[in-house]
């Protein structure tokens, strides 16, 4: 799977840029409106009554903001931040570390909570309720369970598949949280601060513009302008605007709807080669040469998203919409 510029999973340079970019506050977050207002009333409330912050479990799509929550939870709370992800506890040793290291009240964030192998889960359990520690030392016969006491701390989990994590551990969340797509307007907003911190001027016509072709997500808006940034200051003055923008989107292959090459290549392949469908997924796979995993966990939840495709019991589908952006004359029904 080649690289894309519009994927909302974070790379190498995603990571170190947003680190710089990152609110601190709620007050300084922008979207989310609902979800920042419930967090806003149940940190003051755990405040007042001195408490630790119920465990947090943020979900939706990636390049929403997940991380970013987290550590405003824990700048909020005035307490230290811990991160770490599923994958990286691999032993039930590994997570007993993190948690008999943490200091009372510290906000512990997991991401890809989903990833956690069963047997920590099951370590975890305690740690959340009664936050203690439950060990095994030694084997066979000699083996006995020792309970270590834990400091009161705040679990916030992070997960694009919520549907992936067991009942149980979804339970022991107090804070459910969904992260919506970004409406443009919230990511014109996003564009021209980002903007601003780097120093780079931008008219507005150019931040609404990048954010219409940001797929509803920051991570693409803050990825769009960098690049976009890079052609103002080689083909121009260094500043943007509408005309700079759209030439910048143009050679970069992100079209009006930010779709790409890739996004191209599915939907003329379905129209040209199999007349809009139905056409099963393994088919258009073999014919435009990509897995099938990639091509329905990757590339068409967007496409769904914006009704340009439809999964059907026969296979998928073209909208009209498709051929209109196209400039294609729709066929008849």
């Amino acid at each position: 799977m080649e690289e894309r510029l519009i994927s909302s999973e974070a790379d190498q340079q995603d990571l170190v840029f947003e680190t710089s970019l990152r609110p601190q506050t709620l007050g300084q977050y922008i979207g989310q409106d609902k979800v920042k207002a419930n967090l806003e009333v149940f940190i003051k409330a755990a405040l007042m009554r001195r408490e630790t912050l119920d465990h947090v479990l943020l979900y939706g799509p990636p390049g929403l903001g997940k991380t970013t929550l987290a550590a405003i939870i824990a700048n909020e709370m005035g307490v230290d931040l811990r991160t770490t992800s599923g994958p990286a506890i691999e032993r039930p040793g590994d997570l007993a570390a993190i948690l008999t290291s943490l200091e009372p009240g510290d906000v512990l964030f997991i991401d890809e909570i989903h990833r956690l192998p069963r047997s920590i889960e099951e370590v975890l359990y305690p740690a959340m309720e009664d936050f203690c520690l439950d060990i095994v030392i030694g084997k066979g016969p000699e083996a006995r369970s020792v309970r270590l006491d834990l400091p009161p701390f705040t679990l916030v989990g992070a997960t694009t598949r919520a549907g992936a994590i067991s009942a149980p551990l979804r339970d022991r969340f107090g804070v459910l949280s969904r992260l919506e797509y970004y409406k443009e307007e919230q990511l014109k907003e996003i564009v021209e601060r980002t903007a601003d911190i780097l120093s780079t001027k931008i008219s507005a016509v150019a931040a609404s513009e990048i954010a219409r072709r940001s797929r509803g997500t920051p991570r693409i808006a803050n990825r769009l302008l960098r690049r976009v940034r890079d052609f103002a200051q080689v083909k121009g003055n260094g500043e943007i605007d509408l005309a700079m923008a759209d030439e910048a989107l143009g050679l970069l292959q992100v079209d009006k709807l930010g779709l790409d090459h890739i996004d191209h290549k599915l939907l003329t392949g379905i129209i040209e080669k199999f007349r809009g469908g139905p056409v099963g997924l393994d088919t258009i796979a073999a014919s435009i040469g990509e897995e099938s995993d990639t091509i329905e966990d990757v590339y068409e939840p967007y496409l769904l998203q914006i009704g340009f495709l439809q999964r059907t019991p026969r296979g998928r589908v073209v909208t009209d919409l498709v051929y209109r952006h196209f400039q294609m004359e729709v066929p008849k029904k």
